[in-house]
């Protein structure tokens, strides 16, 4: 699942970058949804954008690669039977990885989805955005349902 995330990831940027020119908006959805090819030099949602260091990109670069092993750390200790969760670590860990090869390529990430409502504008995004905000949802579904409490230990005989 991982490797078919991040295939689509990259292949969708591979057409941006090769097919749209930098700042150019399609038409998808009228009023709602364009596909806009920017670049964002920063972190989720543009954060850092404008900071001017020559570190910030290997900056980024280290933290996203130490996320990836934690992320990797957390999936091999999580249950099998907690397919949500592991779902949930695949998808955050494949847009991880997405946006990665995009900063240690470009020195940015590539977005280009381009959401918005009337005044309401949400920042440009990407499918590995997609895939760790989607991953994030189900583990907090995850950890909002009701899970069945361990049935108390048998009482033996004689015991108090």
């Amino acid at each position: 699942m991982s490797n078919t995330l991040i295939l689509v990831d990259q292949y969708t940027k591979f057409l941006v970058n090769t097919h749209i020119p930098l700042y150019y908006s399609i038409k998808v959805i009228d009023d709602f949804f364009n596909i806009t090819h920017v670049r964002n030099p920063g972190v989720a949602f543009g954060l850092f954008a404008d900071q001017d260091s020559e570190y910030k990109v290997l900056i980024f670069i280290l933290i996203s690669s130490v996320a990836i092993l934690a992320i990797l750390f957390i999936y091999y200790q999580t249950p099998d039977e907690k397919k949500m969760v592991r779902t949930g670590l695949i998808m955050i860990f494949s847009g991880a990885i997405g946006n990665l090869i995009d900063r240690i390529a470009y020195k940015e990430v590539v977005d280009f989805m381009d959401i918005f409502y009337k005044n309401y504008h949400w920042p440009a995004f990407n499918f590995a955005d997609a895939c760790i905000t989607i991953g994030v949802g189900l583990m907090i579904i995850d950890l909002f349902q009701g899970h069945p409490e361990e049935k108390d230990p048998p009482i033996l005989r004689g015991q108090p």
